[in-house]
């Protein structure tokens, strides 16, 4: 039921060659926890554990997985155990306050192409942003070395603040690369437009690119002067969590609120979000009114909200078989509320929520679904987990 008081990208020719083989993923048992839901009772099985702040996964077609940790290691898990040696090659990220090696995806065409996707905070003292960057996997099996290393895109401008980098990737049907960004947390100058509302800023924004960094040429803002041309939507506070509508086709992402607010919206050419004109939520601490209220002419409401927030991370769209009542539902982390959030669909409605594992598996990063229609989830913690979701026996 919707809160009225409150508030890779996987794509389908991998899933396929994915669903055609016996994941390596399902050898590991090592923890086991029973949970009691709405419709099944279900096992949390610890397939990983000791990962250092885990933020975003990745299902390779031969069974591995790639594995982000925000202090810029990338790791593959393989045979039920990581490989000792990270992914080497990859760009410098660097770990600062939230900022950090962010989200990983595959291109829709990764069995053709090899190409690897990667979102980083990057930068000196003073300037932090969020880049993107892709390689192809090479080296050995247990030397793993990430070739062909080129960067996309670089937010402009950095900043020296140490939150809201954002960040998912995921790509649409038509093969466009979208990434999601944070508002990077600045208070404007005096009399000046927040960030996010300032179309010369990348912050709080989508970006959509094509595949290989280049600007679609029907971006909404490309023929706007002073306006940057990646821009794809606008007023967006921190968006951790995006991912495509198996139905639609259509990019579906949240984002943080501040004290309440959290929202879910579906990503429209050249909306803007209205963030921080209209929020649902309110000032930390002292809870008082941000901006002009709820709603306003030319900015777009949220598709739900959260009062209080739940601090949304990872969000995956589930259509597997395995939990055949679950077909179709959007699943959701959780940060604040170290929650999964399970919510029904009748179209682009959401008519029911339910919250699972309350507090009993930690916060919780990155939701999946793994080719093997099982879910997972990553915790963020100094000794986060992987962990898979499956039918309790």
């Amino acid at each position: 039921m919707r809160h009225q008081d409150f508030s890779i990208a996987c794509c389908l020719t991998v899933m396929a060659a994915c669903l055609a083989m016996t994941p390596a993923l399902a050898q590991s048992t090592s923890t086991e926890r029973v949970f009691k839901t709405e419709q099944y009772t279900v096992r949390a099985v610890s397939v990983v554990a000791g990962l250092y702040h885990p933020w975003g996964m990745a299902f390779l077609p031969d069974g591995r997985m790639i594995l982000t940790e925000r202090r810029g290691t990338m790791r593959i898990f393989e045979n039920g155990k990581l490989v000792e040696k990270p992914i080497e090659g990859i760009p410098q990220a660097t770990e600062h306050g939230q900022g950090g090696l962010l989200d990983v995806a595959l291109h829709p065409k990764y069995a053709e192409n090899g190409w690897i996707y990667w979102t980083y905070n990057a930068g000196k003292p003073g300037e932090y942003g969020t880049e993107l960057a892709r390689g192809k996997l090479g080296g050995t099996r247990y030397a793993p070395v990430m070739t062909n290393v080129e960067v996309l895109f670089r937010m402009q401008p950095k900043s020296a603040a140490g939150h809201h980098f954002g960040s998912r990737i995921v790509f649409d049907r038509n093969g466009y690369l979208y990434i999601t960004l944070g508002d990077r947390g600045d208070s404007p100058d005096k009399g000046a437009a927040h960030r996010a509302q300032q179309l010369n800023d990348h912050a709080g924004k989508s970006i959509r690119l094509h595949d290989d960094g280049r600007v679609p040429s029907d971006n909404p803002f490309v023929k706007t002067p002073g306006a940057r041309p990646e821009i794809f939507t606008w007023g967006n506070r921190n968006m951790q969590g995006a991912a495509l509508h198996p139905d639609t086709g259509r990019v579906w992402a949240h984002e943080h609120g501040p004290q309440g607010g959290d929202e879910i919206n579906i990503l429209t050419a050249g909306s803007n979000y209205g963030w921080p004109v209209v929020t649902y939520g309110a000032n930390y601490g002292s809870g008082t009114k941000i901006g002009e209220g709820f709603a306003k002419e030319g900015m777009t409401a949220p598709l739900y909200y959260w009062v209080p927030s739940i601090a949304p991370s990872g969000m995956s769209f589930y259509t597997a078989n395995n939990f055949p009542n679950w077909k179709g539902n959007l699943f959701v982390g959780a940060l604040a509320k170290q929650t999964l959030v399970r919510l029904t669909l009748n179209g682009d409605k959401v008519v029911s929520e339910e919250r699972m594992f309350d507090g009993k598996l930690g916060r919780i990063r990155d939701v999946r679904q793994g080719p093997d229609g099982n879910l997972y989830l990553l915790t963020d913690a100094p000794k986060g987990e992987l962990i898979r979701i499956e039918m309790s026996k």
